[in-house]
């Protein structure tokens, strides 16, 4: 499998759902012979959408990875999914590609995937092209598309060819570096877009410019090397149309994608080696860097990884570092993949993607070779199900199979709440979840029933309050008895323990125990051993029990400091259960005369919408007792609204803002803070808590 990097072009194709994207990249590889047929998305025939879900939905789930040869070139093509709920695919699938393709749909224009998919390849540090795709429909505006597209993405975006004809009567494509002599029928004017198209790939080069205004005009070749460095610069995205349905443009976006896709060589890659940057140089010979980027388990329980190697060669049946592996992690053999078919390799180098199978020491992130590459980030999941089996007696069947979705989806988290024994799938979307659920069903062969899990709310305090508690039980021999008295106080977050825990405030200080995960400070100040050091571990213990079990509502406990500053023992009954108990109960007592309220998790909300849509939507957040913060201007006629409201308000957004804007619009939430709960709505959550703790 041993290539020359500079022959080798690792491409992503991105966008919005329903932009061609699968259908492109179907046709590229029948179009360069990789194979045979006349695959179909539709007919459930596609190379690319192989698994079952795929073809049942007739969309991809998956990224999936092919390839193709063309002009003396490796073209390795990663297709990913279009719907925003399954943004994690294309994520981790930019980090092993150097240049990532956006699809634009003629008719449809730029959708809100679009966008995001933009974004994201810039993040990764992709080079970027635009495929214009299904100019075979009718009622296209292409001038229009060309001005929204250069709005949207900027002035860098450049066309290289222009269709002759649209719709029905689209016949080919004109190149607008190599003007033919006759350009009848072309969609735009070929000649109008050539000089500023070569003033943007000649831009990064002085004295090419200089000669360039002198009046000598670049060569062919000339152009086609510059043309490689305007897209890694990102002063030049080129612009290709195609027709798949009519086989137009196809050649010509073969031959853009072998001269102007990057190399491996194109892009740096940086990763740390004890403590220090280094810059990763893809050659052969040099120490092995590569990352699994995807992770399949197969409905036959085939694990396989996939993996970019981007310096240094992995060899079959090699055990190599990796991150988190306490040891070298030992391979088997090398796959080379073309979507759904596995074809053993012996090596792989620097810019090859590969799979291994059957390695569990493997996931998505992972590092192999002496080097740490950076962390992938994924968006943070939100909507949440509490999941069980439909079942009984399927319990592990269940843990076994969303252990896998959760291997093969980092959008996806899975908690256990050993208080309310509730699972809980979290994941992008309520299509998201769906899509998994039929998955559980279909490959492991499990059903689930679900229903909304409870929002994590948590309890707190809003003023000091201090009392005691004395726990006294005589049964016969010796009994027990311990007396603590706490001070209790709001420990605001972020507060720094050993600022707030200072001699001012308590004077008699001696420790402070400090628990992040709960933002929870206990100060010790006991002086006289009035409480026997001995019995300090068990208060602890009773504080952090009732903290877990919560005293008002059943929800945990957060931001608060309790002071320990007095106490009593007996010489024969006292013990740690005794003092565990009082410190309990003391700690219940006193936080119910400390003015306590519950904190909801506030979310902050980034939405994009027609423009025409932003009233809407910020009706709808007053009645979700959300806020609107800022807005700007996303391009193309959307605007991106910036809000914070109560997760609680925003779990069945999704429904609401696609009713909203007929489909167009969008929405990411991620974790903001926790605030307190309003009065009327507290009272509803307390009652509610009560009356089932009644019932249980």
């Amino acid at each position: 499998m041993a290539r020359n990097v500079a022959d080798i072009r690792n491409i992503v194709i991105c966008g919005h759902g329903s932009s061609g994207k699968t259908t492109l990249v179907d046709h590229l590889l029948v179009h360069a012979g990789a194979v045979k047929g006349n695959p179909s998305v539709d007919a459930g025939t596609s190379i690319c959408d192989f698994d079952e879900e795929e073809k049942h939905h007739k969309h991809s789930i998956e990224a999936s990875v092919v390839h193709l040869d063309h002009a003396g070139k490796r073209i390795n093509l990663i297709d990913t999914p279009g719907y925003p709920d399954l943004v994690g695919q294309m994520i981790a699938s930019l980090r092993a590609a150097e240049t990532a393709i956006i699809a634009v749909d003629a008719h449809a224009g730029i959708k809100v995937n679009t966008r995001r998919a933009w974004a994201e390849a810039g993040r990764a540090g992709c080079g970027r092209m635009i495929v214009i795709t299904k100019l075979d429909t009718e009622n296209i505006d292409f001038p229009g598309l060309i001005d929204a597209i250069r709005e949207t993405f900027g002035h860098t975006c450049a066309l290289l060819n222009v269709p002759l004809g649209l719709g029905d009567a689209i016949r080919g494509v004109v190149d607008t570096l190599k003007l033919p002599a006759s350009v009848d029928g072309a969609a735009v004017d070929p000649k109008a877009i050539h000089e500023s198209l070569v003033e943007s790939i000649i831009e990064n080069d002085e004295a090419m410019m200089e000669r360039y205004f002198e009046g000598e005009v670049p060569s062919a070749d000339e152009l086609s090397k510059l043309m490689v460095r305007a897209i890694a610069e990102g002063t030049l995205t080129p612009i290709v149309c195609v027709s798949t349905k009519k086989g137009v443009g196809l050649a010509e976006l073969l031959d853009v994608l072998a001269a102007a896709a990057l190399p491996p060589t194109a892009v740096v890659r940086k990763a740390a080696k004890d403590g220090d940057e280094v810059t990763l140089k893809a050659d052969a010979a040099a120490p092995l860097a590569a990352q699994v980027f995807k992770t399949r388990i197969d409905p036959f329980v085939q694990r396989l990884s996939f993996m970019r190697v981007y310096s240094g060669t992995l060899k079959r049946d090699s055990t190599v570092p990796a991150t988190g592996a306490r040891k070298g992690v030992k391979l088997g053999p090398l796959l080379e993949v073309q979507a759904g078919a596995t074809q053993p390799v012996d090596q792989a180098g620097p810019g090859d993607i590969v799979a291994v199978a059957k390695c569990e020491d493997l996931h998505t992130g992972t590092t192999l070779g002496e080097v740490e590459l950076p962390p992938m980030e994924f968006p943070t999941p939100m909507v949440g199900l509490a999941v069980a089996p439909k079942n009984r007696g399927d319990e592990a069947k269940l843990s076994g199979a969303l252990h896998k979705i959760t291997e093969e989806d980092r959008t996806i988290r899975l908690e256990h709440d050993p208080d309310t024994k509730e699972m809980v799938l979290t994941g992008m979307s309520e299509l998201h979840l769906l899509l998994l659920k039929e998955r559980l069903k279909r490959r492991d062969h499990v059903e689930i029933v679900t229903h909304e899990p409870k929002i994590p709310y948590r309890e707190t305090i809003q003023s000091d309050a201090d009392g005691s508690y004395r726990h006294k039980k005589q049964s016969g021999g010796s009994g027990q008895f311990a007396e603590v008295h706490v001070r209790m106080y709001p420990f605001p977050e972020g507060s720094v323990p050993e600022e707030f825990a200072n001699k001012e405030r308590f004077p008699q200080l001696k420790n402070i125990h400090f628990h992040k995960e709960s933002n929870f400070l206990w100060v010790d100040t006991v002086v006289g051993g009035a409480i026997p050091g001995n019995f300090m571990p068990a208060i602890e213990k009773g504080f952090l029990e009732r903290i877990k079990q919560g005293v008002i509502a059943g929800f945990p406990v957060q931001n608060v400091c309790v002071e320990v500053y007095y106490g009593k023992d007996h010489p024969v009954d006292s013990n740690e259960t005794a003092f565990r108990i009082a410190a309990s109960k003391a700690f219940s007592e006193v936080f119910k005369k400390a003015r306590p309220s519950l904190l909801e998790p506030v979310v902050n909300l980034h939405i994009t919408v027609p423009a025409g849509n932003v009233g809407d939507v910020s009706s709808d957040l007053s009645g979700r007792r959300g806020q609107m913060v800022g807005m700007d201007s996303s391009g193309g006629g959307f605007t991106t609204v910036e809000a914070k409201a109560p997760l609680s308000e925003v779990m069945t957004y999704a429904r609401t803002l696609s009713s909203m804007t007929g489909g167009q619009g969008s929405f990411t939430m991620d974790f903001s803070h926790y605030d307190v709960v309003p009065g009327n709505i507290q009272q509803e959550i307390i009652s509610k808590a009560k009356l089932k703790e009644e019932e249980d």
